[in-house]
């Protein structure tokens, strides 16, 4: 795996590099690179290659509504949270969902077309599972930075002050 991570850590950066670029970036041939590449994939480490899209732009996404649910939960005997996280994750709505520690024991980020649809999802399909205690939403307003990606606009003055 040592091997590897040079590798994984030029396709977390750019997932377009072609198998011949990383090649020369690593002076390692094309052939151990698709080895190492179908290797990472087959052991699940590679899970997906895909597009990061700035929600503020694109026409699609900027009209979702995006909100962050945090979940108390009653965890199922020899489960634990599991069993629970097994049944939620499996809505199309979830996009993310995180076992937490503090105040609350689930975080949800879920993903709906009106607020009214977000409102319902958590009323009749989170609040509803066995083992919910309670919900709280909070709604997305906008998103600024997320997994390293500044999705905002840097205007800044870049002239360095004046020291007298």
């Amino acid at each position: 795996m040592e091997n590897n991570e040079e590798i994984l850590n030029l396709l977390r950066e750019n997932a377009r590099l072609s198998v011949e670029d990383i090649a020369a970036m690593t002076r390692k041939s094309a052939e151990e690179v698709k080895a190492a590449m179908k290797q990472l994939e087959d052991q699940g480490i590679i899970m997906k290659y895909a597009a990061i899209v700035n929600p503020e732009k694109d026409g699609e996404s900027k009209d979702k509504v995006r909100a962050e649910i945090e979940i108390q939960v009653t965890p199922e005997r020899e489960r634990g949270f599991d069993a629970i996280a097994d049944r939620i994750w499996r809505f199309p709505q979830v996009k993310s969902l995180y076992l937490m520690s503090g105040g609350y024991d689930l975080k949800v980020i879920i993903e709906g077309d009106t607020l009214k649809e977000v409102a319902f999802f958590v009323s009749s399909k989170l609040s509803t599972i066995d083992g919910v205690r309670s919900t709280k939403t909070h709604f997305i307003l906008k998103t600024y930075k997320e997994n390293d990606i500044v999705y905002v606009e840097q205007d800044r003055d870049n002239r360095q002050g004046v020291i007298a």
